[in-house]
């Protein structure tokens, strides 16, 4: 199972709409305080739809109350600032994938401490940053991927109708 941590969310919508893709990868989400919003509040409901039940969610009150907790864990960090591409990395079942607040990311104080495990998504010029949700899904896909998509579900089906041969 991979692991998504949200190091101070602060948007109700973008954390609802990564619930909702934990919950569809068989991810565990990671919030760590303090959070921009209380977890009962419609808007993460409502972004969560009625997969919010689903979700594996553990809090923590602070960065060092989530080291604590899962010692020897495997976090690749998520930042505009770093050296690698999220898809030069090698996601293991388990890892820890982790993204800063909307507002300011990951503190550079936790980066510097952790530059090879610093991972970016390329952009075109001058942009600033993807929205948190879409980002998330970005590596999440990627890790998901490179292990093979194992015991997720690969085929669809129609609903009325079949596809042809």
């Amino acid at each position: 199972m991979m692991n998504i941590v949200l190091l101070e969310p602060e948007i109700p919508q973008n954390t609802g709409n990564i619930g909702r893709t934990c919950v569809a990868t068989d991810t565990c989400l990671h919030l760590i305080e303090p959070l921009g919003f209380r977890l009962s509040e419609k808007e993460v409901k409502k972004a969560g739809l009625d997969y919010w039940p689903k979700l594996k969610v553990i809090t923590y009150t602070s960065f060092r109350d989530f080291l604590e907790k899962n010692p020897g864990a495997n976090i690749y960090m998520a930042t505009t600032k770093a050296h690698k591409v999220y898809t030069e990395v090698s996601y293991k079942d388990n890892d820890f994938i982790m993204f800063g607040k909307e507002s300011a990311g990951i503190p550079e104080e936790i980066l510097v401490e952790n530059e090879d495990n610093c991972i970016r998504i390329p952009m075109w010029g001058d942009t600033r940053s993807l929205n948190l949700s879409n980002s998330v899904a970005i590596v999440l896909y990627e890790a998901l991927r490179q292990n093979g998509f194992e015991k997720m579900n690969t085929e669809g089906s129609l609903h009325r109708l079949e596809w042809s041969k």
